[in-house]
């Protein structure tokens, strides 16, 4: 503060001197020290000194001229008369003292910023010229919210009329997107996702990685990956996920326990460790110059993952069109790998690892299309990450219009539904009350002594918001559905006697509908849980890259399962079809049972056996002829 202080003093100075030669003595030549002199100037007074009656030398205003602003200054000895045409206004002068004992030009102290303001606006705020403060922001006008604070909660008497819900126009025929006269064997159906170009890719980027781990010291063999092998690689991944043990050597090991002898047939237990541990997506030159963009907007946290990512993406796309209903939701691929990608969610069952956005069909599990969390986006949109994960797994281009999309409370916001009800989506979920837009009012809201089965709605344009008093209230909006047409559900309910009852409660359609179509996700992640083909690694991208093989398989055996049932065909089982996948990738056919006896033999059956029967009885047993065979006159011995 004290080093500021005297650099003002300073600068006051040395302005003070320079403002001192301006005027010359009478006795001094003009012009000849100073030949373009500038004018006096002419500034404002400053706020921070008062006025006073001292200023002898200021003119009297006219009464017929309008009054003059009177600059402010203190008394100043002898003050010189500007010279003419140039006579500014009189100003009030400073006393100073100076060496020379020359009579000095009035001191003009520098401008200080004074606020603008409009007439009618009151004062302004400050204006300050510091490094700590700034001048307020220009915002753009925001479009006028809702007014739902305004609005009272109704009640299930109170009636109410579905809004206006978008044609239902599929771009394609929903199902799969396969030629309906061909059959196709799970083999064909899993290269529909890992297709020979792609496979032949990541045998390349893999012989690369291994050639450079070999350049660095690691000491194993290693003889180049080409796609069947590949193929088999994948066949042996599967293959663990039906035949769970404890360790992946106990699957080579002779022991009569263990007797499994289909891996060591098909690789070694070394092979299949080195193809493990050196399996690589990218290209990994092309690795290191994306290493070295850390920090920047062009570094790609996925670039490890592209190759394999991007061909299941379009493959989810290509081969299937989803049915109406849509569900939004998260996905967990276990892993506490050390990235920035790896999240927490107390909720979820698998509580750490790499968090998936997944569209997912509601009626089958089918994942339509997925995104990998990477973390907080450097440039953000502004609309938050919930509405811009839905609006880029929703694409009207692909999908069509007329779509029905479920979220939970993450997604759910009345600035989302809008958004997709122009795009021609219509969408259901529940929603969290302290969201921006949602009602706020109190008037004839639920309250904890409501009674179970208690419905409250507040309709607004498309979107009605329904609070549901069922163990707990539930808080659901909808652009589809009506507040309530009259569903119930039944609920258990404790009698006086303590015994307990069934009884039929009011439920809102949103809830019931919600309750129907939402779990697509999770059906999706109970057929990937059932045979996960997930590994130990020491590398995050082969955890992803196990996940996209479980995505493969379960979208593989949906379509497989969808295919026959549109020509009226027996399809397999989950299990069946990964067994007979699983024998197609290893190149190894299944071994079938032996041939049953033919249905028309029904032998009589025998409650004793001659050994056990008594030995009276012994001599008339005999030989026991079938009694079909018999009265068929076949023989059959």
């Amino acid at each position: 503060m004290k080093t500021i202080f005297q650099q003002t003093l300073l600068v006051i100075s040395v302005l003070h001197f320079y403002l001192s030669y301006r005027e010359l003595p009478e006795h001094t030549t003009p012009g000849a020290a100073f030949p373009h002199q500038p004018a006096p100037l002419q500034m404002p007074p400053p706020y921070f000194l008062p006025a006073t009656s001292e200023s002898t030398s200021s003119p009297q205003p006219s009464p017929a001229q309008p009054a003059k602003r009177t600059h402010f200054l203190m008394p100043h000895t002898n003050p010189p008369q500007p010279p003419e045409p140039r006579k500014p206004l009189p100003l009030q002068t400073v006393s100073t003292f100076y060496p020379s004992q020359q009579p000095q030009p009035p001191f003009l102290p520098l401008p200080m910023p004074m606020p603008q303001t409009s007439p009618g606006e009151g004062p302004a705020p400050p204006v300050c010229l510091g490094k700590r403060y700034h001048s307020p922001k220009i915002r753009a006008p925001q479009p006028p919210e809702p007014q739902t604070a305004t609005l009272s909660w109704k009640t299930e008497n109170d009636p109410d009329t579905a809004p206006s819900v978008s044609r239902f126009q599929p771009a394609r025929t929903p199902g799969p997107q396969l030629i309906s006269a061909s059959s196709y064997t799970p083999l064909d159906l899993f290269k529909l996702f890992f297709p020979v170009q792609t496979v032949q890719t990541l045998c390349q980027n893999t012989n690369k990685q291994a050639a450079k781990n070999l350049s660095e010291g690691k000491k194993y063999k290693w003889t180049d990956l080409d796609a069947e092998e590949f193929y088999k690689y994948c066949g042996l991944v599967l293959y663990m996920a039906l035949i769970k043990v404890d360790s992946v050597s106990d699957y080579w090991r002779q022991d009569h326990l263990f007797s499994l002898s289909l891996p060591s047939q098909i690789m070694s237990r070394d092979r299949y460790r080195t193809v493990s541990w050196n399996i690589h997506l990218s290209d990994p030159d092309e690795d290191v110059h994306n290493d070295q963009k850390k920090g920047t907007a062009q570094h790609d946290k996925l670039f490890r993952l592209k190759p394999l990512m991007e061909t299941i993406k379009n493959a989810c796309k290509a081969f299937y069109h989803p049915h109406k209903e849509l569900a939004v939701d998260e996905r967990m691929v276990a892993s506490k790998a050390k990235t920035g990608m790896t999240q927490y969610m107390k909720s979820k069952p698998t509580k750490w690892g790499f968090k998936l956005f997944v569209l997912a069909d509601s009626r089958n599990g089918y994942t339509v299309d997925f995104s990998v969390y990477t973390g907080k986006s450097d440039i953000p949109s502004g609309h938050g990450l919930s509405y811009d994960v839905v609006m880029s797994l929703v694409q009207p281009g692909y999908l069509g219009t007329g779509y029905h999309i479920y979220m939970d409370n993450f997604y759910s916001s009345p600035k989302l539904f809008r958004a997709l009800h122009e795009c021609k989506f219509s969408a259901c979920g529940t929603y969290r009350e302290n969201r921006k837009g949602c009602p706020q009012t109190d008037v004839n809201a639920l309250t904890k002594r409501s009674e179970r089965g208690s419905i409250r709605w507040i309709r607004d344009g498309p979107i009605v918001y329904v609070k549901w008093m069922d163990t707990r209230a539930v808080s659901m909006c909808s652009t589809i559905h009506p507040a309530h047409s009259g569903e119930t559900v039944q609920r258990r309910v404790k009698r006086e006697d303590g015994s307990w009852t069934k009884t039929s409660v009011p439920c809102p359609t949103p809830v019931a509908e919600y309750n129907k179509h939402m779990g697509g996700v999770d059906l999706s992640d109970q057929l990937i849980q059932c045979y996960s083909a997930q590994h130990k690694t020491m590398r995050w991208y082969r955890k992803l890259f196990y996940h996209f093989l479980d995505i493969a398989t379960t979208n593989s055996f949906i379509l497989h399962k969808e295919h026959c049932v549109a020509h009226q065909q027996q399809h397999l089982t989950h299990k069946a079809f990964l067994e007979k996948l699983t024998s197609e990738l290893c190149g190894r056919p299944l071994l079938t049972s032996p041939a049953r006896s033919p249905a028309g033999h029904v032998p009589v059956p025998i409650t004793s056996s001659p050994q056990s029967a008594d030995p009276s009885e012994r001599a008339t047993t005999g030989r026991r002829r079938c009694e079909f065979c018999q009265s068929q006159g076949r023989r059959q011995d």
